[in-house]
């Protein structure tokens, strides 16, 4: 038997590929439509309950920040490794040690605080335990210099419901940024 020339096993390698490739393709687009299929069957028959349940945390926490300061924030952070939080695109806090110690940080600095979030909240069930957020969000900062500022901007996050509880796995802030930057 003849030894193939270099053109032949070019083209045998060639053939070879295309018909991986395409099982690859075939075998991604079934996978993807069992898995809509599948994501449709799962999805959390209680989106409704979730939604409440989620713009009540949302309510819970503009009252707590406003009527306690910003060291009612810890109660609504993941205590897990997962908890993260950014704001205007830089990472703020990696971990929920880290948001607990900055947290408790920036409340000695402040004398009063008020929260209000938009009326273009927006919650988006995931499944019976997790649901992004989003919101507009006003702050009302006085400092303990007396000082006051006002702050706006739009927040998303990941809820979960832990134990019972919802609470904000990851958050993110941002403001707009001023012209002409």
């Amino acid at each position: 038997m003849p030894y193939p020339t270099r053109a032949m096993a070019v083209r045998f390698i060639g053939q070879k590929w295309r018909m991986v490739l395409s099982l690859a393709a075939a075998l991604f687009a079934a996978c993807a439509a069992c898995g809509a299929g599948a994501s449709e069957s799962q999805a959390p028959t209680g989106d409704h309950a979730v939604d409440q349940a989620v713009r009540a945390l949302m309510q819970s926490v503009a009252h707590d920040v406003t009527q306690d300061g910003p060291m009612a924030w810890i109660k609504y952070f993941d205590e897990g490794p997962a908890f993260f939080m950014a704001v205007n695109g830089q990472m703020a806090f990696p971990n929920a040690a880290a948001a607990q110690q900055g947290t408790r940080k920036f409340a000695q600095t402040i004398s009063h605080i008020e929260l209000k979030w938009g009326d273009d909240l927006r919650v988006d069930p995931l499944t019976a335990d997790l649901a992004v957020v989003a919101a507009s969000w006003h702050e009302t900062l006085i400092d303990t210099a007396g000082h006051r500022e006002d702050d706006a901007g739009y927040f998303t996050g990941l809820a979960e419901n832990r134990k019972g509880r919802w609470q904000f796995r990851d958050a993110h802030w941002s403001a707009p940024v001023p012209a002409g930057h």
